[in-house]
């Protein structure tokens, strides 16, 4: 969760703060660029006008501070389509307070020409400085600091422009007096923007981040495929000709919930678990759900895993190695028995509560009887999967067995790693 934002200092999180600015000064952008066509326009306007009404020595004075602040204010929109023009607070810093510069400069030769021709001051008005101010508050809100220090160098170089002058004392006093107040405004207007827009940035980003856990958690329930189809309004269903199903069960589980206790019993299958979703991570196998204490799981769906017959194989032998670690640590002797069994599913998201993508056909039911029929710490395999296997060395000889609800079929037992490299080559 992100930080209230403070009155005059940035997020503590050096990266948050580095989101907000750039996010808040791309969302500025358009902004800027319109007061800096607005900026050229005026004095474009100002030059045309100037030559009808002053003298050719001040029109020419004027022209050159004018031309300079046109070309200030044009590299000043060219510089936004920079690409990294947001990283940078500080070409705005720059370009405002020398186009201020300008601007102050522009007036006091206006005003100079204005006294000496004996027009009434009270009805002239001269390129406004304040619009600069109260733009450079806007273009720097989120950075008090740094709109502060661009006031000081704002007055430092107005006053440097009207002392030579040598003013009135009291003309000096109310034009500082109007210029402090001004700027005590345009620094209100800094914070209350910059504390708006940065609160606006938390709870954005918040939501962000909530979004983000959100995706992430319905990514880990469904593919992303059939997230993409159920938020088209597409029914999601989809069938896979040559698949793998594994199912892994922990032998003797309704015997030994009645010995441990709950919390025992639940650390047991979490361990399990864990270990067999790290399984399925490491090879390429797509976990589908847990029943009980059963884990379904399948290679050649959604996950693409090459030779789904040799993948089901090495993740069923990979879960059952770490048996011992299992059972290490939960403190209980841990034993399990796998079933593959290769062949065409149906898989899709059923129901509009408690989705998931789930599996169904003849093969899911034949891997779970296959199942039943291996060894403690062993795996059953039809002769489906058995005849997609590449290696076909690491197995035992086929027994014929009888399954509930299939009937007869050749099964062999898949030997685990250890007892596989003993094994030698069958003949060619």
């Amino acid at each position: 969760m992100i930080e209230a934002p403070r009155l005059f200092g940035a997020f503590a999180d050096r990266e948050t703060e580095a989101r907000y600015n750039e996010r808040a000064r791309t969302l500025r952008l358009p902004f800027v660029r319109l007061y800096g066509v607005i900026l050229l326009l005026v004095m474009i306007a100002y030059s045309i006008v100037n030559p009808l009404f002053l003298s050719p020595t001040d029109n020419a004075d004027l022209a050159v501070w004018m031309g300079l602040t046109i070309l200030m204010g044009g590299a000043y929109i060219g510089v936004t389509f920079w690409h990294r023009y947001v990283l940078y607070p500080m070409i705005d810093f720059a370009a405002l307070l020398l186009i201020s510069l300008l601007i102050s400069r522009i007036n006091l030769i206006l005003f100079d020409h204005f006294i000496s021709s004996g027009i009434e001051l009270r009805a002239v008005g001269v390129v406004n400085r304040l619009i600069v101010t109260a733009f450079a508050a806007v273009t720097l809100a989120g950075r008090p600091r740094l709109f502060l220090a661009w006031l000081c160098g704002d007055v430092l170089g107005w006053l440097g422009q009207i002392i030579p002058a040598g003013i009135a004392l009291s003309a000096f006093t109310y034009a500082l007096l109007s210029y402090l107040s001004g700027a005590l405004i345009m620094a209100a207007i800094n914070l209350a923007v910059g504390l708006t827009s940065r609160s606006a940035f938390r709870l954005a980003d918040s939501l962000d981040l909530e979004r983000a856990k959100n995706e992430e958690l319905v990514l880990n329930m469904l593919p992303p495929a059939a997230v993409a189809r159920i938020r088209s309004g597409l029914l999601v269903a989809d069938s896979y000709a040559d698949a793998s199903v594994i199912f892994i069960d922990m032998v003797g589980f309704s015997a030994l919930a009645k010995r441990v206790s709950p919390g025992h019993l639940v650390e047991l299958l979490n361990g399990f678990f864990n270990h067999a979703d790290a399984c399925a991570r490491e090879l390429g196998i797509e976990k589908v759900k847990t029943v009980g204490d059963a884990y379904l799981a399948i290679a050649g769906g959604n996950v693409p895993s090459g030779n789904s017959a040799d993948a089901a194989i090495a993740f069923a032998r990979a879960v059952i190695a770490g048996v011992p670690a299992i059972g290490a640590d939960a403190g209980v002797d841990v034993g399990l028995r796998a079933g593959i069994h290769s062949g065409p599913v149906v898989g899709g998201v059923i129901g509009a509560t408690r989705m998931a993508y789930d599996y169904w056909g003849d093969t899911v039911n034949i891997a779970a009887r296959l199942e039943g029929t291996a060894p403690r710490n062993g795996i059953a395999v039809s002769e489906s999967t058995w005849l997609r296997a590449r290696d076909r060395h690491g197995f035992g000889p086929a027994t014929t067995l009888t399954l509930k609800g299939v009937g007869d079929m050749s099964v062999y037992h898949a030997l685990l790693e250890d007892e596989a490299e003993a094994q030698p080559p069958a003949a060619a």
